[in-house]
């Protein structure tokens, strides 16, 4: 069974947050604890903000190892510069390298490029698109059309660039399908080549 941590808890909040407001609160928490409860409970309310204060830690470490604003913008550039053979070739090494098995589709009349498995589980990738001005719900009933017929678990859409629509928003959270806008897709990109 994986864990998957709800996305609106007090520690995924704070994961996505800057991480020195971790410190500020389990400060927090331990001096409130010092201050109010009698001296024999103090120290056990005080414990009570070191996992605050460890996914301050976590989210510190996340923090330093992302790239900069300006390494992201320059790894969008380069992917928004690179035509389909390349882009498809930097996807499969950015996927192989983080552990999937990539395979090529043909036959799927466009709505999906790319099959990964991991651990049993099947994505379908669809990045064919990725450099258009808008982003409708058509290519998304495609994929996920194509998902079913190949029995897929999930579904990635590549919008590098242009506008989501709301309704293609609303069907890609209805259908296990994720959106992988520019800046997540210079991150893969980048992730693979460092």
């Amino acid at each position: 069974m994986k864990f998957k941590m709800a996305p609106n808890s007090l520690f995924a909040i704070l994961l996505r947050s800057p991480w020195w407001i971790s410190f500020v609160l389990a400060v927090a928490i331990m001096s409130a604890s010092l201050a109010w409860l009698p001296a024999r409970f103090a120290v056990y309310g005080a414990i009570g903000g070191l996992p605050i204060a460890g996914v301050g830690l976590i989210a510190a470490w996340r923090q330093l190892r992302a790239p900069s604003a300006m390494q992201v913008s320059a790894n969008v550039d380069a992917a928004l510069a690179m035509p389909w053979r390349e882009l498809s070739k930097a996807l499969e090494n950015a996927w192989q390298q983080a552990g999937y098995s990539v395979e090529r589709l043909e036959g799927t009349e466009g709505a999906a490029d790319l099959r990964l498995t991991e651990k049993g589980q099947v994505t379908l990738v669809s990045a064919r698109r990725w450099k258009a001005a808008s982003h409708g719900v058509e290519p998304l009933r495609q994929l996920h059309a194509a998902m079913q017929a190949q029995g897929a678990d999930a579904g990635i859409y590549i919008a590098a660039q242009g506008i989501v629509t709301e309704q293609a928003q609303t069907f890609a959270r209805d259908h296990n399908l994720t959106l992988l806008p520019a800046s997540a897709l210079a991150q893969l990109l980048s992730s693979a080549s460092a």
